[in-house]
């Protein structure tokens, strides 16, 4: 065992306070990247190194957290350079007091596609170099923070297992007060992920000051078995004599910090704002206070990238019908590449009740891995639902839970020895839950006892990869009773003994049991609500079937899951005595665009103009969608995947209304309002501002952006080129929101007719006033929802 990993959970580590903040003090330029003081000023970061070490720290973070290609292209130096020159810096200051070292690796800066620009193997690529720098450099542990996005996570994750697969990796995430990632996912689905990668420690930093962890820690605390880290800022930042301050002193945040190990914490240290002082209090209060236990939560949980489901409780319905098995019109869309058919039947089952999406693509004509790949993509950008990889081809499994975004259910493994050495490794390095089969070398085993021995054979052998019971679902197989007058009582019996003696979750495909029979749908729901009460806790089944659905609803009310009736009474109420599912064919543009389906919006857009002006398309399907996207995006109700996916939907079908329009017609009345977007002086990240750029240009908006890194003069020069009436102007770097404040100042004098809008992680309300703005966007909708405002007020005076 690695030594800071004997120590983690034995004792209560501390790690160091902010860098950036703390080089800002030092003279840092605004702007200027902290990483460069490596090389620049070598002895300012032994220093700031030592100053935490005089206090008690025990694990110091490298000055790297901002060392990726991205951010260093312009700079002159290499990744490796950076890397290696800052782990030898707190190597050599960490030597006299025995303190660990941990290479600290923060976000690209980029949103990873399918939402952004940067593909998922290119994050891996560029994670991978920092990570083997690191290594070599001699690190003792990875410590991924900052982190708001659970695939760029899982890129990270992977470049560190193949880049250094010799150190600890520890992650700690950005969420905001609700215990939400940007992405959506909450802290129970990330800690599922999380473990599922096998990562040595979780936990939060950064975003906010230590109150409100106590809640979020305890939240975590009750959803992983791992130790958790906390490093939180000293506040939130605000402006004072031109300087950015924070208002969480040393004693305040050390108090907090013994109520954050006291709700779970077994490592804590400070963020942005955090000095030497911050940390000499918390050692010195908290150094003698036992590790919180550890407490092993052995749940079954898989997950999306942001939402999880989770075996054990309520019965989980797992969608079978995206399968070419006996579906000749799935068949030919797979041989077509029809993503859209493929799309909407996955949509289709989600509006019926699926808690889970069986994927499986497998036509012996067809490029098994790359259309599985494509497809799971695809479908992670407009469901939120966790998927089934199912496939018994161990390359397409294999591409298949690297790419995918989340923690996957794996259809299957066998007790067959190439079968458990084939997939447990996969299980191992991507994380996941898996099916086991209840299927031996010989063969399927007639009897209950036989299928338990199978399923005991999977279970211990799995253990020897280090994959727990608790992923681990066993299916002991379905068989037609048509064939065989005990096929379902030993299916059922197999179920209670797997129950009883083994304690793991089960499955089956419930639909098997009628082959070959009449009345299919009547036998299956009867059986269904037979293995049910046998102990049943996955079905995978037809969601879109009315008798199958009536039969779970039926059983979950009696059985105490569904609270107070209520979705059975939602599906039913109105309905009377013949609710039919939902059905593909028919979706209006308007579901197209709410759903983010881009190509059947295209295609709705299409038949639409047949009948309908461009303005009444424009005006009454496509805004009003992403109106109904936006509201349900400000309640929490969806995430910045659904919504960005909603506006490329909406893109899609302007593009076909706009092919179509006459251009002797002026039929779509155009924006009156100009906006000018920009990352302000010195800092790198645009994400945020890519985003409010989609939207606004989604809503009509004419949007110049000027990129990142953009200098005061650059906007303001372009503002009274273009006349534009607003900007927008984002940061998310603590050392940059200076240069938000210049940039306003100079807007305000030259260009006073000009609205400003601010927004950016390190920014609230209370900031964005201090510094001048007219408006801060908490989110890429409120920018919209603003810029909205100030047309109006436009159109108004014209």
């Amino acid at each position: 065992m690695h030594t800071i990993l004997s120590r983690l959970g034995n004792e209560i580590l501390f790690f160091d306070g902010a860098m950036g903040t703390t080089l800002q003090k030092k003279g840092l330029p605004t702007g200027e990247l902290p990483e460069l003081w490596d090389i620049l000023k070598p002895e300012v970061i032994r220093e700031i190194h030592r100053s935490y070490l005089q206090v008690g720290c025990t694990v110091l973070k490298t000055n790297t957290f901002g060392a990726n290609r991205f951010k260093l292209m312009e700079s002159g130096h290499s990744v490796q350079e950076i890397v290696q020159e800052g782990v030898k810096l707190a190597k050599e200051a960490a030597a006299p007091y025995s303190a660990a070292v941990a290479l600290d690796v923060g976000p690209t800066g980029k949103l990873l596609a399918p939402i952004g620009d940067l593909e998922f193997e290119d994050a891996i690529a560029a994670y991978r170099e920092i990570m083997s720098a690191g290594v070599q450099a001699g690190a003792d542990c990875i410590l991924i923070e900052t982190m708001s996005d659970l695939y760029e996570i899982k890129s990270a994750v992977i470049a560190a297992k193949e880049g250094a697969p010799s150190l600890p990796v520890f992650v700690t995430m950005t969420v905001n007060e609700q215990g939400k990632l940007l992405t959506g996912a909450d802290l129970e689905t990330a800690a599922a992920v999380l473990e599922g990668l096998r990562v040595d420690a979780i936990g939060l930093n950064c975003g906010l000051g230590p109150q409100p962890m106590v809640s979020l820690v305890q939240q975590l605390r009750r959803a992983t078995s791992l130790p958790i880290l906390v490093n939180p800022n000293a506040g939130l930042p605000r402006e004072e004599d031109g300087r950015t301050v924070y208002d969480v002193e040393p004693d305040e945040f050390s108090k907090t910090m013994v109520e954050i190990i006291y709700a779970g914490a077994n490592a804590v240290g400070g963020c942005c704002g955090t000095t030497p002082k911050h940390l000499f209090e918390t050692v010195a209060r908290c150094q003698a206070l036992p590790s919180p236990v550890i407490k092993q939560q052995k749940r079954t949980v898989v997950a999306s990238g942001n939402r999880s489901a989770r075996f054990g409780g309520r019965p989980v319905i797992i969608g079978e019908r995206i399968n070419p098995t006996g579906k000749p019109k799935f068949k030919q869309a797979l041989r077509e590449e029809n993503l859209s058919y493929i799309l909407q039947e996955g949509i289709v089952q989600q509006d019926n009740g699926a808690d889970i999406l069986d994927v499986n693509v497998g036509l012996p004509e067809i490029d098994e891995p790359k259309m599985m790949c494509r497809v799971l993509r695809e479908l992670q950008a407009v469901t939120e639902l966790p998927l089934q990889i199912d496939t018994s081809d161990p390359k397409t499994m294999a591409d298949a839970m690297r790419i995918y975004n989340g923690k996957p259910l794996v259809n299957s493994v066998t007790a067959k020895e190439a079968s458990m050495h084939s997939v447990f490794p996969l299980i191992q390095k991507y994380g996941g839950v898996v099916i086991g089969l209840t299927i031996t070398e010989g063969g399927i085993p007639e009897t209950a006892q036989g299928r338990l021995e199978a399923a005991r054979k999977i279970i211990d052998t799995a253990a020897e990869y280090g994959i727990g019971k608790e992923d681990i679902i066993i299916d002991p197989l379905t068989m037609a009773v048509s064939a065989g007058q005990d096929s379902a009582l030993v299916t059922l019996e197999a179920l209670r003994q797997i129950h009883a003696e083994l304690g793991v979750c089960t499955s089956l495909g419930v639909s098997n049991i009628s082959f070959g029979l009449p009345q299919r749908e009547t036998v299956t729901s009867t059986f269904f609500l037979m293995a049910l009460q046998s102990g049943l806790n996955a079905a995978i089944m037809n969601p879109n079937s009315d008798i199958m659905m009536r039969a779970y609803r039926s059983y979950c009310a009696l059985c105490g899951f569904d609270n107070n009736c209520m979705n059975f009474i939602a599906a039913y109420s109105q309905s009377k005595e013949n609710v039919v599912s939902k059905t593909m064919p028919g979706y209006s543009l308007f579901s197209t665009i709410e759903k983010g389906l881009k190509e059947a919006a295209a295609e709705a857009a299409a038949a639409l103009a047949q009948t309908t002006s461009s303005l009444e398309i424009i005006d009454q399907e496509i805004i009003p969608a992403l109106d109904s996207v936006g509201e349900k995006f400000e309640k929490g109700v969806l995430f910045l995947p659904q919504l960005l996916m909603s506006a490329e939907a909406a893109k899609a079908a302007f593009d076909v209304i706009r092919a179509k329009l006459d251009p002797s017609k002026q039929e779509v009345s155009q924006k009156c309002l100009t906006i000018v977007i920009a990352t302000v002086k010195g800092d790198v990240h645009d994400i945020g501002k890519n985003i409010v750029k989609v939207l606004l240009e989604n809503y009509g908006f004419a949007v110049i952006d000027l990129g990142k890194d953009v200098a005061s003069e650059t906007i303001l020069e372009t503002v009274k080129r273009e006349n534009a009436e607003l900007v927008g102007l984002s940061a998310l770097m603590t050392t940059t929101v200076a240069s938000m404040k210049e940039t306003i100042d100079l807007l305000k004098r030259e260009a006073p007719h000009c609205k400003i809008m601010v927004g950016g992680a390190v920014l609230n309300q209370e900031y964005a006033d201090l510094i001048g703005a007219d408006f801060y966007g908490k989110d890429a909708m409120a920018s919209v929802r603003y810029a909205s405002e100030i047309e109006k007020e436009l159109s108004g005076k014209s």
